[in-house]
């Protein structure tokens, strides 16, 4: 009996220290998962912030060759700037002044009001193929003028915008060089409001006044708020923009109308876009695109060349995309 008790008091105490033994060798499994599940979560927190401050340091705009002076890529909802080169340096503006005598003569005159071409509204320098006796409607001549960059379209609007503002002040006895005067007033006047700083206007067209003087003078970023603001008070003057072309009918007959953007369908998600070219300006445009879905950028594009402005573009869209996905 005694050594029966005896043996189970051994088989009892080597239990009791295999239990233990279990135990510790449970607690220090548990321990060493623990650690190396900190171990992980540590490293993979450590590689995230890694690859976020690599993603901060990745510039997709570093490397890509553009021939313009001045650029802005502005993004509209945020209201900030995505890349700027020379973007508030003051350069000619071009066709690119259409956009505010767009925005001005939308402001002054009814889309369905007629306007019947004259002598007058046919400048020297214009070749738009408008003819005397044809009558538009505001909003088709604008669309026009805008889509062809017609020079002769944009004096005419801003003519018959400044002879209705005169009438309206019952003062009719003001005409020619005096109503352009007044225009190009109310375009520098608009210019302030809207909050382009660095922008002169000395024509409703834009093209050069002699060979070392811009019909007018804006920066990058000035054309980028100018533009922001058209989309966000005027949409309707810059839709026919969009297209390639388009035909537009006059009382007495039609016009078949290119767009001067010629990579208009190059575009990706294209909203707006205007050109601009002189010898002096060189090649100027302005686009909006959404790069996502409700993220409308600008790219405002001066001093390039006649086709360099569209493959500056073309870059400075791809550069844009790629940047955002990484922010």
């Amino acid at each position: 009996m005694g050594n029966e008790t005896n043996s189970l008091k051994k088989i009892w105490s080597i239990n009791n220290r295999t239990k233990y033994f279990v135990y510790v060798l449970i607690g220090l499994s548990v321990v060493s998962v623990t650690l190396f599940a900190l171990l992980i979560i540590g490293k993979n927190s450590l590689n995230k912030k890694e690859a976020a401050l690599a993603k901060e340091k990745v510039n997709y705009f570093e490397n890509i060759n553009l021939k313009a002076k001045g650029v802005i890529v502005f993004d509209i909802i945020n209201e900030r700037e995505i890349f700027s080169k020379n973007g508030e340096v003051p350069l000619p503006l071009a066709s690119l002044t259409k956009i505010l005598t767009a925005i001005i003569t939308s402001e002054k005159l009814d889309d369905n009001q007629k306007i019947k071409i004259t002598d007058e509204y046919l400048t020297p320098e214009g070749d738009s193929k408008l003819i005397v006796g044809d009558t538009w409607q505001v909003a088709d001549l604008r669309d026009f003028t805008l889509l062809t960059s017609s020079n002769d379209g944009a004096f005419a609007l801003a003519t018959i915008s400044e002879i209705k503002n005169n009438q309206n002040q019952n003062n009719i006895q003001i005409s020619g060089d005096d109503l352009r005067i007044q225009f190009i007033k109310n375009m520098n006047d608009t210019a302030k409001k809207i909050g382009l700083s660095n922008s002169k206007f000395f024509n409703e067209h834009g093209l050069d006044k002699d060979i070392d003087k811009g019909g007018a003078y804006g920066s990058a970023y000035d054309m980028a708020l100018l533009f922001k603001y058209a989309l966000e008070n005027h949409p309707e003057i810059l839709e026919a923009t969009r297209y390639k072309n388009l035909e537009f009918t006059s009382a007495e007959g039609s016009y078949f109308a290119n767009n001067t953007n010629i990579f208009v369908d190059k575009i990706p998600n294209l909203i707006a876009s205007k050109t601009g070219f002189t010898d002096l300006a060189g090649g100027n445009l302005v686009i909006a695109f959404n790069a996502d879905i409700n993220r409308p950028i600008i790219i405002s594009v001066l001093g390039s060349t006649e086709e360099g402005r569209f493959t500056d573009v073309l870059q400075l869209i791809e550069a844009t995309i790629k940047q955002l996905s990484i922010l």
